[in-house]
Order: C-alpha cells, then sequence, then structure tokens
C-alpha cells in the first residue's frame, strides 16, 4: 500500500517582527510543496525496517523496527486521535536512534527533522516497517516553512493511511481532508514543529496545513479570501541567519526607543491591515486588478522601509532591491531578515521578458529565483492508485 501527500511553504506578506510586539501580520501558503510518500510493505516481504529517504539531501535513514519497539516499549500503542508533546524523556531516547544514523556533519541540522519524523511515525502508526520518501521544492532554513510543510504533509499521509479520517474524493483525482479532520492533522503538525524548533508559534504549519492567506494577531489567527490572483518572485539570498539573535535585536531597539519603535509596530498593524482589507475586496476587471497590485506594490515599500527602522534587512536583500527596482518592480524581506528571501511582486500584465530578465540578473548575483502564486487551498492527499504529483521546482518552468 502506498499513500501519498504534499503540503505548501508559506511567506509573510506583511508584519514580520512587529507581530512579536503586538502587530497584525499577514502570511499565505505558496505553491511550492514538499511530497511525502508513505509505502508498507506486503506481509510476504518479512520486512521489518522503517526507512526515511530525504532524496533533495542525499540522505537515507534506516531502523529495525524491532531496536524502535525496544527504545520506545513505554509509548504502548499508537494514538492517532491524541495530538501528544514529545516529552524531553522520550526525545533524549529517539536522539539516540537517530545518532546511530552517523549524520554528516555539514548535515547535522536535519536530526532534529528525523527525530519529529520517528516521533510522529511511532505516536500514530506505532511500531509497522514502512519506507517513507520525502522531497520538496522548498530551500531549506530560508524563512519559506519547509518544515512546517515536512510535518503536514507526513502527518497527512500517515492519517490518511489509517482510514479514520474523513476524504473528500471529488478533487480531480486529489484527495483532501474534511475540515474536521484538518484540526487533528494540524495539532499533530506543531508537535513535529515543536520537536525541529523548541518554541514556535503555529503560524507555519496552519498555513500549511489550511492554505489561503491568514491574518494574525498576539496568537488569534484569522484565514482570508483572496478576491485577486497575486504571483511573487521569491528570491532565496542564500544568506543563513539566526532567527532569535534578530527578534532579540529588535526587541533590544525598542527598549532603547520605545516611543519611536512603538510608531513603528503602529505603522506596520496599519499595513497588515490595508494589505488583507486590499486582498480580500472584490475584483470585478482587470484595471481594478492594477490598481490594486500598485498599492500592494506601495504597502510593500512601506512595509521594507519600516524592517530597515528595525534593523533586520541585509546587504543581500538590499541588493535583491536595487536589482528589482531596476524594473519598477517592489520588494521587501520576508521572515526574519538577515538574509534568507525577499519578495517581489509580479503584476498581473508584466511581460514573461522582464520576469525573464530579473531572474536572470538575481541568479547573476549567485540567488536562487521561484515564482509561487499566493494562498488557495492546497494541501493534497493520494492513495496508490491515484496519479504522481506535479513537481515545480524551476521559476521558467512554472
Amino acid at each position: 500500500m502506498e499513500v501519498k501527500a504534499r503540503a505548501p511553504g508559506k511567506i509573510i506578506l506583511a508584519g514580520e517582527h512587529a507581530v512579536v510586539h503586538g502587530s497584525t501580520a499577514v502570511a499565505a501558503c505558496i505553491d511550492l510543496y514538499t511530497y511525502v510518500s508513505l509505502r508498507f510493505p506486503a506481509d510476504s516481504d518479512d520486512d521489518d525496517t522503517l526507512k526515511l529517504v530525504l532524496k533533495d539531501m542525499e540522505l537515507n535513514f534506516s531502523w529495525s523496527v524491532t531496536r524502535i519497539k525496544a527504545t520506545l516499549s513505554h509509548l504502548g500503542s499508537p494514538f492517532p486521535s491524541t495530538p501528544t508533546t514529545c516529552s524531553m524523556e522520550v526525545i533524549k531516547s529517539i536522539a539516540v536512534l537517530v545518532d546511530e544514523q552517523n549524520i554528516p556533519e555539514a548535515k547535522i541540522g536535519l536530526s532534529s527533522g528525523a527525530t519529529a519524523f520517528l516521533w510522529l511515525y511511532t505516536s500514530i502508526i506505532g511500531f509497522k516497517p514502512a519506507t517513507v520518501v520525502v522531497t520538496s521544492d522548498l530551500p531549506l532554513g530560508a524563512g519559506l516553512g519547509s518544515s512546517a510543510a515536512f510535518c503536514v504533509s507526513l502527518t497527512a499521509a500517515l492519517l490518511g493511511s489509517l482510514n479514520s479520517v474523513h476524504l473528500d474524493k471529488n478533487h480531480q483525482g486529489w484527495l483532501t481532508y474534511g475540515e474536521s479532520d484538518l484540526d487533528l492533522l494540524n495539532k499533530w503538525a506543531f508537535e513535529g514543529e515543536k520537536i525541529i524548533h523548541g518554541k514556535p508559534s503555529g503560524l507555519d504549519n496552519t498555513v500549511s496545513t489550511y492554505g489561503n492567506i491568514i491574518k494574525f494577531r498576539s496568537g488569534n489567527m484569522t484565514c482570508i479570501k483572496s478576491n485577486m490572483p497575486l504571483k511573487m518572485l521569491i528570491t532565496n539570498t542564500k544568506v543563513g541567519r539566526n532567527t532569535r539573535a534578530l527578534v532579540a535585536g529588535v526587541s533590544e531597539r525598542s527598549m532603547r526607543h520605545p516611543d519611536a519603535m512603538s510608531s513603528v509596530f503602529n505603522a506596520v498593524d496599519s499595513i497588515s491591515k490595508e494589505l488583507s482589507t486590499i486582498i480580500e475586496s472584490p475584483t470585478p476587471d482587470d484595471l481594478s486588478i492594477t490598481e490594486k497590485e500598485e498599492r500592494l506594490e506601495e504597502l510593500m515599500e512601506m512595509n521594507q522601509g519600516l524592517l530597515q527602522c528595525m534593523g533586520v534587512s541585509h546587504s543581500s536583500i538590499e541588493t535583491v532591491l536595487r536589482t528589482t527596482l531596476k524594473f519598477k518592480l517592489a520588494s521587501k524581506l520576508t521572515g526574519a531578515g538577515g538574509g534568507g528571501c525577499a519578495l517581489t511582486l509580479l503584476p498581473t500584465l508584466l511581460s514573461a521578458t522582464v520576469v525573464e530578465k530579473v531572474t536572470t540578473e538575481l541568479e547573476t548575483c549567485g540567488f536562487q529565483c521561484l515564482i509561487a502564486g499566493i494562498g488557495g487551498k492546497v494541501l493534497r492527499f493520494a492513495l496508490e492508485d491515484y496519479h504522481d504529483f506535479p513537481r515545480t521546482t524551476d521559476c521558467r518552468d512554472i
């Protein structure tokens, strides 16, 4: 039996950093995905192995199910309907299993993902042999929600294999989770995210699970529906950044300049609210779309200016801004800043020639360019007799 699932990454359209200080932020899923294939061996295969294959990273993990059961025997029977936080004791036990895999030093950061995998798999499925293959359109550690997409797509495949969730089969061969089961899926994915990140906000897995565009403030999340097509050029600068240090830096600046930074955060809050209003408002014709895109470009530029006030931009991001400005395109960083990714709005009437020119110039700088549509419900699930997932990895092929 084979089960497949895919889940999308995410971007922050407005409000990063300021959201930590009580402002509104807006996030959206993108049509770049992580894909999981889960295959159980036939009883006649006499297989006692649980395998995790991270194709893009060229890493293969393999554990004896007997060994896993001996290490985690105190977990008892699986509990798929009860999302549970992995205790520190269990994390230490799983860490022993992960350490036995001798992960290369250059890829040691993936050990937390392997730990999350073992927790989710044994909690939902139990001690059964299987092969799990993971591929992704999303660059790792670039602020596009790659770990959340991994946890969501993995959980979708695991829960779907149990036939205990309600699936909608009227999606051209795809299956989708019913609304009642998305909450269960999201909670399990969040438990995986906690293993990987410690204290995540839950935003990334929520966007990946439910899709669309989400407005959030002080822990409250509201799904908003886009009434206009949006396409973004996502430029991965390939510059690593320390999210925790960047967040701390904004907080320190806020303490040194409380009145000024309060005004910055209030301005960001207004930008996020106006941006979500524009996206939600009806768009009767092409002229309206163009006008709305121009307003969004202005808001993106203002948001970027405020992010610079917070001290979280980076020379690589500034290079992206200068390059896209040559083509009269608006850009901003997305996520923590200090490197990572930048967003550039691609207007509906922008020619393919211009897109080609700007991506070529950015790639000449050593950056990676991806083009993604924004919003929409894109969590998908498939059984073994359904078609393969379409792959879209190069911006020129999208």
